[in-house]
């Protein structure tokens, strides 16, 4: 049995049924896929790499769209900090280093010893795109001073 074929059933299916993935989260994964697509093609034109077969294709999407599926399980235990900061880079690690591990599991799983496409990396950074799906809602402290009387 062919993995990519298996893998991208499980994707669809976890696209179709889950209810944190909605249209949104199914547009960026379409988005990275076709530009992966492109990306691959003008490669092919431009440098001479090899045709991305109709799999490869299928083995894009899949990668992104996991990629994307981790990123977004991620940003819901810990969601997007709402100001800039410390917080968003050592986040931005964590999600980063296991991706790419991940990443070359997957990479070994569909294009085997010899890949021809940097899967490991697509992974990680879908990963990264969709852990931006879940934004935490911080309302800033807001401090009243009031201006004692009386005092200097």
């Amino acid at each position: 049995m062919n993995w990519t074929l298996v893998l991208a059933c499980l994707v669809v299916i976890l696209y179709l049924f889950h209810p944190w993935m909605n249209m949104k989260t199914f547009q960026k994964v379409i988005g990275i896929t076709l530009f992966l697509e492109i990306f691959y093609l003008t490669g092919h034109y431009l440098m001479e790499w090899p045709f991305p077969t109709p799999i490869v294709f299928v083995q894009l999407f899949v990668v992104s769209g996991m990629g994307v599926a981790l990123g977004v399980f991620f940003s819901r235990i810990w969601p997007l900090p709402f100001e800039k900061g410390f917080e968003r880079i050592f986040r931005t690690f964590l999600i980063a280093i296991p991706a790419l591990g991940f990443g070359m599991g997957l990479q070994v799983i569909l294009q085997g010893a010899h890949p021809t496409q940097a899967i490991y990396l697509i992974f990680a950074f879908a990963a990264w795109l969709g852990s931006s799906r879940f934004v935490r809602e911080e309302k800033p402290d807001i401090v009243h001073y009031k201006k004692l009387e009386g005092t200097a």
